[in-house]
């Protein structure tokens, strides 16, 4: 996978004519889903870090081990993946086009470093950090992962006095949002290897590469998926990264398994309810441990990790004592209750809008008396990156390594079978209180009416989960 050291391949040793073996300055590791991985000097000096170690305690799904209990992995090894991963996409592509394109050692340790600290201000319990505890504490708050990540990687740079030359910093900074909207880099000088860790231009890049990967097998799950097939034959074009014509169907089988993740694990109804435990147990529990005040600064925020729930399980103070119930609630699976789910219409999808728990509630039946946080809804997205477009429509592809021209291919010069509809959104309704199924259900059955005319969900609530009680303590 090309050299282990700065990005470059050494020279020969003076004293004699045996090459100058890089190894012998690289940490050789084993990954369970890459094989051997070599780690050069300047990725060490982060690795070996407090703040970069903090990822050990980040799961990478989240609380998705509660359902799957293979999924313990974490952002440490998925980090080291996509290092590893960046390095040797840029070094392929510096092995067959490196002098048509200008790629130098800087342009390598540039991507290899994106590539390792491109999750370094991940939040705890995978997104549901930002994207369900954050909004609910701190009304109207814009605050990525990624934007921490690069204030991290500042801090990581002047907490322990790395050597790093400031335009290398900067281009991987650049590299880690280049897939955030209104992102721009610095120069389009060798813009396609922005591509290569977080592609904001058509969303193929090797994080995706790593995670679908890593993440299939931790659940135990089959991956028909072939990121392999990618690496070996891309090739730049007119600064952008493109794909032959016959890797038409890999690369819709990279965006379908992602989506089939996302509804199959990383959104699983259970996932979610202990999921939507865990964000309530964090509120009740802010203004005693000011969780959202560790967010504004790095020097704290590194702190913050998954064990922030073991911190509240084990507490004997009287402040968390709500929260700490939840959580032991979690422990005796005494979840929150799924009552049910549809899927919006096709027709319906341009003007679809969230569906709130106040909405349920004006649809209850008159004998029922539900309040507003007896009930919780979630709507559920889940697309091929691209929302209701085909992500296929914005990637260049070449005929043969004969061919210097790029080009789209449309779905049905390939196939038929292809899906002509590319995002699903589903509404799902939660009840806290598991003696409440049957009248949140049946509110929902009459929400579905008045909205569309008819039960739009596959089945009726089970009769055995409406007939549910409180668990005996």
């Amino acid at each position: 996978m090309g050299d282990c050291s700065n990005g470059e391949r050494l020279p020969r040793c003076n004293s004699g004519a045996a090459p100058f073996d890089p190894r012998r300055f690289s940490k050789h590791i084993h990954d369970n889903v890459h094989g051997n991985i070599y780690l050069d000097r300047q990725a060490l000096k982060f690795i070996d870090t407090e703040q970069f170690q903090r990822l050990r305690e980040l799961k990478q799904l989240g609380l998705t081990y509660m359902v799957y209990p293979g999924a313990v992995h974490s952002r440490f090894e998925h980090s080291l993946g996509v290092y590893w991963l960046a390095s040797d996409a840029v070094h392929r592509l510096k092995t067959y086009q490196g002098q048509e394109l200008g790629i130098e050692s800087f342009d390598v340790q540039t991507v290899k470093l994106a590539g390792l600290l491109h999750d370094v201000g991940h939040g705890p319990f995978s997104h549901m950090f930002e994207r369900e505890f954050l909004p609910r504490v701190r009304d109207g708050i814009k605050w990525s992962h990624e934007d921490m990540s690069l204030k991290m990687i500042d801090y990581i740079v002047d907490e322990h006095s790395i050597d790093i030359d400031s335009g290398t910093l900067k281009k991987v900074k650049e590299m880690i949002v280049a897939s955030e909207e209104g992102k721009s880099v610095s120069s389009k000088e060798k813009q396609f290897l922005y591509d290569i860790v977080a592609n904001g231009r058509n969303g193929i890049d090797v994080d995706k590469f790593d995670y679908i990967e890593r993440d299939t097998r931790a659940c135990g799950l089959g991956c028909n998926f072939q990121f392999q097939r990618l690496m070996e034959t891309m090739r730049v074009i007119d600064n952008e990264i493109c794909y032959r014509a016959k890797e038409y169907l890999t690369i819709h089988k990279l965006f379908s398994t992602r989506a089939d993740l996302h509804r199959t694990v990383y959104t699983h109804p259970k996932v979610k309810a202990i999921e939507l435990m865990v964000v309530d147990a964090l509120i009740k529990a802010n203004d005693h441990l000011q969780i959202d005040s560790l967010i504004d600064e790095p020097a704290q925020y590194w702190m913050l990790d998954d064990t922030i729930v073991k911190t509240i399980e084990t507490s004997t103070h009287q402040d968390l004592e709500e929260s700490r119930n939840l959580i032991r609630r979690i422990r005796r699976r005494d979840i929150y209750q799924f009552c049910n789910e549809f899927a919006v219409p096709k027709e319906n999808l341009e003007c679809f809008k969230n569906v709130t728990a106040q909405d349920i509630i004006c649809s209850q039946n008159s004998d029922a008396q539900l309040n507003e946080e007896d009930v919780i809804v979630t709507n559920v997205k889940i697309d091929l990156t691209s929302g209701r477009n085909n992500p296929l429509e914005r990637i260049s592809f070449f005929q043969d390594y004969d061919s210097f021209e790029k080009s789209h291919i449309k779905d049905d010069r390939i196939s038929h079978l292809l899906p002509a509809c590319y995002q699903d959104l589903i509404v799902r309704v939660y009840t806290r209180d598991p003696k409440l199924v049957e009248a949140v259900s049946n509110a929902f059955e009459n929400f579905q009416m008045k909205t569309y005319g008819e039960k739009t969900q596959v089945h009726a609530t089970p009769e055995k989960k409406k007939r549910l009680k409180y668990k005996e303590k």
